[in-house]
């Protein structure tokens, strides 16, 4: 085949011209390249397999397909077979024979048998008079109903997969553009399936506009494929971030500008928990409020247009003193050195225990939320669990999605845990409800949610309803089962600094800790993770952005 189908993402339609005859073949690709070039990429196969070939191989990446263009008398494999083979694939692309006066027969045949188009008689010339107004004529049609395919990744799995539903939220969160399609629901999802020769036991099927797909990828692999940096260039920096949440990204976006060879280190994506808030409404500078997904990606591209080193997906298993120097063990059993290490791991929310929410995690019961879950679950009674912002957000964002929210909470009101901006929004939108004084005791389903029981904390009495999709948001934990053994945490797992240390052990410098400091020299915290730390994007990103001074005084006194 000449013009092969392309290794990059051409999304341009393409005219498939066939012929077993190599300067035949030439000749209409000159012909169709002189006339079509600047609308259409033309692609010649020398024989009817190799046409086939590249039709599924077109239909995988997703490739519109305008017009097939066939000689009828070719050994194995006729013009009439390749364009049978097209049918379930590109149903709407036009078909056109060329034949010799002997073949009208067949192709006046196949006119019925595989809804050709138009036959042409060989020989074309002048193909002003006798090839081009016939294909116009096709290709106008075609136009008219052409729509744009969708131009990034194919995701094929069952409805409630949990592999897929991690994969897929982790493009999210990444924003990775991606089309799912479900088995049983979408019929291109069977088509693809058999195109690329995959059966159940092989999805989630990702699909690729280059590239060769995947089954059934790890994490890591999804990242390579995508574009993501995971390893690191360099094996010496002067600053390493560790966890890409606000105070990470203001900490590399200071430390970079400021000259520090800088690496900021993340294990899903940029934003942390602030990434899942659909509108941050009291973040200065943003009168009717941004999004917290729109908000990590600027300070991303920010903290790279400035130098910054980012690793996503990357993950510290752990941190070696060698002092002055940090030594930064990755999962993957490499290690960069550091002269200084900002801690921005974040926190997670808490996990409910309750019968049935850990079997039915990511099918129905979520932690966290995004347009994902929320646009699947359309329609459906939802709930969410939790009091404070988190949930006030997330019950108006999933308010555009159903007029069935409700939140359910162990006091009487939100006054002692919610922003009053939220709860006004709450009470004046007719989609949300409170349940006061009610916990949730179990989950019922078998592949995925289908109802909840709610316990009244003041009567004792349950009550099982139906549920689409619940959200949990009841509190943080710290990320440092990874600091345990290094620096000290208080009782819930966060990191102490500064004036909140408690007696030091191993501090190998004469000054005394520096604020935002922890009990190793050169090590600091910022944001959520940090023990006292206010729990709110601005205080994070401050904070962030000041652990930059004293790293600069740290760096000094080495």
């Amino acid at each position: 085949m000449t013009d092969r189908t392309p290794q990059t993402a051409d999304k341009t339609p393409v005219i498939l011209t066939v012929d077993d005859e190599p300067e035949v073949l030439r000749a209409v690709q000159r012909d169709l390249r002189s006339r079509y070039a600047a609308d259409y990429r033309v692609v010649g196969a020398t024989g009817g397999q190799e046409a086939i070939d590249a039709i599924k191989e077109l239909a995988l990446r997703d490739t519109p397909l305008a017009l097939i263009l066939a000689d009828q008398r070719m050994p194995q494999v006729t013009g009439v077979d390749v364009i049978s083979a097209s049918l379930d694939l590109f149903p709407n692309a036009r078909k056109a024979l060329l034949t010799a006066y002997a073949d009208t027969d067949v192709a006046i045949s196949a006119i019925n048998d595989v809804k050709l188009d138009h036959y042409i008689l060989k020989p074309w010339d002048p193909p002003e008079e006798k090839l081009y107004p016939i294909l116009d004529d096709l290709l106008e049609d075609w136009q008219a109903d052409y729509r744009p395919t969708f131009e990034g990744i194919r995701v094929v799995a069952t409805e409630w997969s949990k592999e897929a539903f991690e994969r897929k939220a982790f493009l999210a969160m990444n924003q990775v553009p991606y089309k799912s399609l479900t088995v049983g629901f979408d019929a291109e999802a069977e088509k693809l399936m058999e195109t690329a020769g995959a059966g159940l036991g092989d999805l989630p099927l990702f699909l690729f506009p280059e590239g060769d797909p995947l089954i059934k990828p790890s994490t890591q692999e999804l990242a390579d494929r995508v574009g993501l940096q995971s390893h690191a260039s360099q094996p010496a920096y002067d600053l390493a971030i560790v966890g890409a949440g606000p105070a990470g990204l203001a900490a590399a976006v200071y430390g970079a500008s400021e000259g520090l060879k800088t690496i900021l280190i993340e294990a899903s994506a940029p934003g942390g928990q602030a990434a899942q808030s659909t509108l941050i409404e009291n973040y200065l500078g943003f009168p009717r409020g941004i999004s917290g997904a729109d908000l990590a990606r600027r300070a991303y591209s920010q903290a790279s247009r400035l130098g910054a080193e980012v690793l996503i997906p990357a993950e510290v298993e752990r941190i070696d003193r060698r002092d002055p120097f940090k030594i930064l063990h990755f999962t993957d059993g490499t290690s960069i050195t550091a002269k200084a290490v900002v801690v921005t791991s974040g926190v997670q929310y808490r996990r409910l225990e309750a019968e049935g929410l850990e079997e039915l995690t990511g099918a129905g019961v979520y932690y966290g939320t995004s347009n994902i879950e929320a646009a699947y679950h359309r329609d459906q009674p939802m709930f969410v669990v939790g009091g404070g912002n988190s949930a006030g957000q997330a019950s108006l964002f999933l308010s555009r999605f159903t007029d069935s929210v409700s939140i359910v909470i162990h006091g009487e009101d939100l006054s002692e845990t919610m922003s009053q901006y939220l709860i006004d929004n709450i009470a004046a939108n007719n989609a949300v409800s409170l349940r006061p004084r009610t916990e949730l005791i179990a989950a019922h389903g078998t592949d995925h949610l289908e109802s909840i029981v709610l316990r009244n904390l003041d009567s004792g009495e349950s009550e099982e309803v139906k549920a689409g999709a619940v959200f949990i948001f009841i509190g943080q934990r710290a990320q440092t089962e990874w600091l345990a053994d290094l620096v000290q945490l208080d009782d819930r797992g966060f990191v102490l600094s500064g004036s909140d240390l408690g007696p030091l052990k191993n501090w190998t410098t004469e000054r005394d800790p520096l604020p935002l400091e922890t009990s190793v020299p050169g090590i600091f915290v910022a944001g959520d993770v940090r023990h006292g730390s206010i729990r709110r994007v601005a205080g994070a990103t401050g904070e962030g952005s000041t652990a930059i001074r004293f790293v600069h005084q740290h760096l000094a006194s080495l």
